[in-house]
């Protein structure tokens, strides 16, 4: 069962590279190389959790964006110049209208020593990792290759005759409106930045909740309208399997599939006002975790849930269980009944498409997985 319950992963953060002066700057140097996620579930969400490194659209309730450029010895850097920043944050604005966070973007280089303590303190700092988290989809913008887009953005570092230097904040809403442009200067103290000023920085600029019940409501009406079902998919920002779940269907493929029958809603569990009590009318079993869907009509009845029945272990007897992402075989299996018992406008070709995709993806990431090992076998040797 690939769900999660209601828990966060612990995760190490990459560290980086940034600098305190304006626009002109030293060649630049290399940067540690980024650590990599790990970690498992635990039984319940702690207060503070780390920030994850999940890639998730438009879900993307995602960390902070950090391309990998070349570097010596093919080391992950935190700013590329080769990147095109405006494709990026077009890219983090869409997934945070889809998820009602802000855009961060750090503006800075490589080269900075000020950005990557900036960078690296987002990691070590738990309620700054939360926050991040939970809040903000993060674009780090290299300064020197985009001072018009800086300037577009009236980041202070790249207006004439400004004393700022990087890093440098910028603070865009889901429309892609600049709600903040702050100097990282007052967020100093002595050799570092002071956590707790970060912190309420990022806290000043955090978005409303929406609320659950009238996400839902909005739903039902457009799928009343439409003549069609409503598909909840209950999450949280920590939640790699939902990230995955919510990836899976903004593909291309699946989006247009899955759009013939269904309005799909996201209903986030932390970060949605009520979204705790849907999630509990929606799945009264208990240790079922997230992610978490259910199929309703028009009206609000259930026509379909992630719950089916499968052993937890080779020989054990079928329990209860959720399907969370559809990765092994019975899962993709339930998930295809799911769909055939509610389909209406689905053809049998359809659905037989999405169980394709599904298993296309967990090939692929079984492929990955196997690179990745082999390539830290190879590294070992």
């Amino acid at each position: 069962m690939k769900a999660l319950a209601f828990a966060a992963l612990a995760f190490t953060f990459a560290s980086c590279l940034c600098c305190k002066s304006p626009a002109a700057a030293p060649a630049p140097a290399p940067a540690p190389a980024a650590k990599p996620a790990s970690g498992g579930p635990v039984s319940s969400a702690p207060e503070s959790v780390p920030m994850a490194t999940i890639v998730a659209a438009p879900a993307a309730a995602t960390a902070p964006v950090a391309h990998a450029a070349a570097a010596a010895g093919d080391k992950p850097t935190v700013y590329d110049e080769l990147a095109d920043a405006k494709k990026d944050i077009a890219a983090a604005v869409g997934r945070a209208s889809a998820e009602n966070r802000r855009v961060l973007i750090q503006w800075g280089g490589n080269w900075c020593g000020w950005c990557i303590k900036l960078h690296d303190l987002y990691g070590k700092d738990a309620k700054i990792r939360r926050e991040l988290m939970y809040e903000y989809d993060v674009v780090y913008v290299d300064s020197n290759h985009n001072l018009e887009l800086a300037t577009a953005y009236g980041a202070g570092f790249a207006q004439p005759g400004s004393h700022d230097g990087v890093p440098y904040l910028t603070v865009l809403d889901g429309q892609g409106k600049v709600l903040a442009n702050q100097a990282t200067g007052p967020l100093e103290s002595g050799e570092a930045h002071d956590p707790a000023k970060v912190l309420a920085f990022l806290q000043s600029q955090k978005p409303t909740y929406w609320k659950a019940d009238e996400l839902l409501a909005q739903s039902r009406a457009k799928a009343a309208q439409e003549g069609k079902r409503v598909l909840i998919a209950f999450g949280a920002p920590w939640c790699p399997w939902c990230h995955k779940l919510e990836n899976w269907m903004a593909t291309p493929e699946a989006a247009a599939l899955l759009s013939k029958d269904f309005v799909i809603q996201k209903i986030d569990v932390d970060r949605t006002l009520g979204g705790k009590e849907l999630n509990t009318k929606y799945c009264p079993y208990e240790g079922m975790g997230i992610p978490w869907f259910c199929v309703l009509d028009a009206e609000g009845n259930v026509l379909a849930d992630s719950k089916f029945d499968a052993p937890k272990k080779p020989g054990a007897a079928p329990e209860p269980t959720n399907i969370g992402f559809p990765s092994t075989d019975p899962e993709i299996a339930a998930f295809v009944a799911a769909l055939t018992k509610v389909a209406k406008n689905l053809t049998a070709e359809d659905i037989s498409a999405l169980q394709r995709s599904l298993v296309e993806v967990r090939e692929r990431d079984k492929r990955a997985a196997e690179e990745r090992a082999a390539a830290k076998g190879k590294k070992a040797s």
